[in-house]
């Protein structure tokens, strides 16, 4: 069973970080006015300083995400084992 929340806990972390870009570039999009720098083909050529700014940002979330997957992987695996244990 201890395989199974770990992959529940790692679908959730992938869910949550296909999420929490969608979330950047869509506030991103709002606030700026401008399409993320992804570096694709038809990507309007940015600033440095634009470059930079997304990577941070977009990188502070996800690792606030994979943080906060981390600890709720980590509870459920305690809170299952207490619930097996009284079992």
């Amino acid at each position: 069973m201890s395989l199974l929340i770990k992959l529940l806990g790692t679908g959730i972390s992938l869910l949550a970080g296909f999420a929490g870009t969608r979330a950047v570039d869509t506030i991103w999009e709002k606030v700026t006015g401008q399409k993320p720098p992804k570096g694709d083909k038809d990507d309007v050529p940015t600033t440095l300083r634009t470059a930079l700014t997304f990577a941070l940002v977009s990188a502070s979330v996800s690792a606030v995400i994979q943080v906060l997957a981390n600890r709720g992987t980590q509870r459920a695996i305690t809170r299952f084992a207490k619930t097996q244990d009284i079992v």
